[in-house]
């Protein structure tokens, strides 16, 4: 590999990973001013777990992730279904528009509109009654569906339809030939999906501002709102440990990837 190269590989890697090597650092600071070292300690670790309004945002944010993720995941698979396997019907490029919108459409936007929503539904038919776990969690379904889609449309379009033609001549139905045949095939694609929701739900601070109410502040907010000022060391902390769990998450992903390509 020519020097030039090697060069921009590694300052790109720099550039992206140098900030968390120091945020790692910052997490055993004894000082209480996060940006002034003050020596080695584990201290700030022992304060975040005895933190009750840490552990309920990040009790909250982990409600609203998975069940963002299992709805978005299961509009997202009827989507894919709808646009892969019934082909050209009416209505499909305005279904393609508003399913692909989300991804393009500014978090902002989003945000106010649902909010918009949600307070001319509770004075038409009082539901939903304020905002809250149910608001976040209908927001973030509804724009992390076009990303599931994103992932499961290729998948289901590049299966072999001979599997499914072979379930259907043996006798299976097309419910039948669906849950055996085709779900275990796009799987893969399916956690996959699931995953990315549920990344894009609980890092979610902007549309979750917006339609959140008393007693519902995710982890997000939690943080945004304690770092306006400074950077305190039990956040360091707290980052250090969401860094820790997903690259656990990624090796897990290869390690379970290498076995099944075995």
């Amino acid at each position: 590999m020519p020097r030039f190269l090697k060069f921009s590989l590694w300052a790109g890697f720099a550039f992206l990973y140098a900030p968390i090597f120091v945020l790692i650092g910052y997490s055993f600071n004894a000082s209480r001013r996060g940006s002034v070292w003050g020596g080695f300690s584990t201290h700030w670790y022992g304060e975040l777990f005895r933190d009750e309004q840490i552990l309920n945002a990040a009790w909250i944010s982990l409600k609203i992730g998975v069940l963002s993720a299992t709805g978005a995941t299961i509009l997202g698979l009827l989507g894919a279904v709808a646009m892969v396997r019934f082909g050209k019907f009416r209505g499909r490029t305005l279904f393609a528009g508003l399913m692909s919108a989300p991804l393009v459409m500014p978090e902002v936007i989003t945000g106010i509109s649902l909010l918009l929503l949600f307070i001319s539904a509770e004075q038409l038919i009082g539901w939903p009654a304020g905002r809250g776990l149910l608001t976040i969690t209908i927001a973030h379904i509804t724009f992390c569906t076009a990303f599931v889609l994103v992932v499961l449309q290729p998948r289901m379009a590049s299966m072999e339809r001979s599997l499914e033609e072979a379930s259907r001549d043996l006798g299976a139905g097309p419910v039948t030939t669906f849950f055996l045949v085709t779900l275990p095939v796009i799987a893969p694609a399916i956690v996959s999906g699931w995953l990315l929701a549920f990344i894009l739900s609980f890092d979610d601070l902007v549309i979750a501002s917006f339609t959140a109410g008393p007693g519902s502040t995710t982890l997000p907010m939690l943080i945004f709102s304690k770092i306006k000022i400074a950077v305190s060391p039990d956040i360091n902390a707290l980052a250090t440990i969401i860094i820790l769990v997903a690259a656990l998450g990624l090796v897990a992903a290869m390690f379970f990837s290498r076995r099944q390509s075995d």
